[in-house]
């Protein structure tokens, strides 16, 4: 059966969907399709070095150069393809679970691929001979491009952060191995949690996904800020020193005024999920708004095409164009950590900035929704509380990752999201 994209590359189950078959042919296509060096990193799952291993020597019988970068950061696999002038291969589920992977590939310079570019690689992958071996040969890491993605962070962030306690959640992931590196750096005080990647503990009850271990740390130690990476730390959601999350809308609040007060924004782009405070609270000043799909992909392209610097999604993707390739969460913690060092604490300055509306999400499995109840409840809430179709927002689309319908509600008043979002937990989350 033909293999296609998805919203972010693809993913499955590791060892059955993402087979050291597929790895190894979807080596063979980039090394195919593109003429330029080719960097491969992975995340902290058991299975991701094999996998990468299978990535590698597929380049390798295309012809092409394939680096072995180890444990790396999406995003920094994309800095690297920058800098070095290469294209990229991530090895990685970002927020899924361990038993979960993915394969990612980025163009060259570490983009995101173009329509056209991303069709050609599915071709040759779905042409690309099996694997003629089921070993495949180690191919030594690059010992120094980890530290070459840290400098070239510290250089885009030179801030003093040393009166900063900061703690790092690095989910067990790709950024264990290099956060606590860079913030030290900075000169902050820095605790690291969840920095000790054992193969199976990615994303497990901790990171972007899973805060409350972070939040828990913060209050307890009286640090500054907390700073939560997700698997591959392509995302970062943020708590405030009060223990407050603050998601990709507080911070996409923040740096859009931040950077509109010098003169220097055209616009935002967000995505369908920010919460409509974030549109009233933009709009009030002046400033520009295009709303995408979700996912960054949809950011990127959006930006491009009106030779924009700056989007964001509610997840974490912050997307800081004229700084970075892509969504990059270690680079958006340190101009997150630099914002607090300059002008006081997180939750002073999201308090002042906006107001957020009532809002709730609802994840369903795929299997069990049923669109037309959903929407039901939805109208006969409205009808119940008598409430105008400009005041509510109901937003349902499947998740492009997992097997899940997302169910987003918004309201003015809260207690249409409490009344609604208890119907259909009542209705699909309950035991039978």
């Amino acid at each position: 059966m033909a293999v296609h994209f998805g919203t972010d590359g693809i993913r499955g189950r590791a060892y059955e969907e993402i087979s050291l078959d597929l790895a190894y042919r979807l080596g063979r296509a980039v090394g195919t399709v593109f003429s330029v060096p080719v960097f491969v990193g992975y995340d902290t799952r058991e299975s991701s070095p094999v996998l990468a291993l299978a990535v590698l020597a597929g380049l390798a019988d295309a012809g092409a150069q394939g680096h072995n970068l180890g444990v790396f950061t999406t995003p920094g696999v994309a800095v690297i393809a920058q800098r070095r002038g290469g294209a990229g291969i991530v090895v990685s589920a970002s927020h899924n679970p361990f038993h979960d992977n993915g394969l990612k590939v980025l163009g060259i310079g570490g983009a995101k691929l173009d329509i056209a570019t991303e069709r050609a690689v599915e071709d040759a992958l779905n042409a690309a001979p099996a694997p003629e071996r089921s070993a495949f040969d180690e191919v030594e890491i690059d010992a120094q491009a980890q530290h070459e993605y840290a400098e070239h962070l510290r250089r885009l962030v030179p801030g003093d952060l040393s009166r900063l306690h900061l703690v790092l959640d690095c989910a067990n992931g790709a950024a264990s191995h290099v956060a606590h590196e860079l913030f030290e750096g900075t000169g902050a005080r820095v605790t690291t949690l969840h920095d000790t990647p054992n193969g199976t503990n990615i994303n497990l009850n901790c990171g972007s996904t899973h805060p409350d271990d972070l939040r828990a740390a913060v209050v307890r130690l009286g640090a500054d800020l907390g700073l939560a990476f997700d698997g591959d730390a392509d995302r970062l959601i943020a708590v405030d020193a009060q223990g407050n999350l603050r998601n990709g809308d507080d911070l996409a609040v923040l740096f859009s005024l931040e950077s509109h007060s010098r003169g220097d924004l055209e616009g935002v782009v967000v995505t369908v999920m920010s919460n409509l405070g974030l549109r009233r609270a933009l709009s009030e000043r002046g400033v520009e708004i295009v709303e995408t799909d979700v996912g960054d992909r949809n950011i990127l392209a959006a930006l491009e095409e009106r030779s924009w610097n700056f989007g964001a999604e509610q997840s974490g993707h912050l997307i800081f164009r004229h700084m970075s390739p892509t969504g990059d969460g270690l680079l958006t913690g340190m101009l997150v950590a630099d914002m607090v060092a300059r002008f006081g604490p997180l939750a002073e300055q999201c308090d002042a900035a906006w107001e957020r509306v009532p809002q709730d999400l609802i994840n369903i499995a795929s299997d069990k929704y049923d669109d037309f109840a959903v929407r039901e409840m939805f109208d006969d809430e409205c009808r119940l509380m008598n409430v105008s179709s400009s005041d509510v927002r109901l937003l349902i689309r499947r998740s492009g990752t997992e097997p899940l319908v997302r169910v987003m509600v918004e309201a003015l008043d809260g207690s249409f999201v409490t009344n609604f979002t208890a119907r259909v937990r009542t209705h699909f989350l309950s035991p039978s």
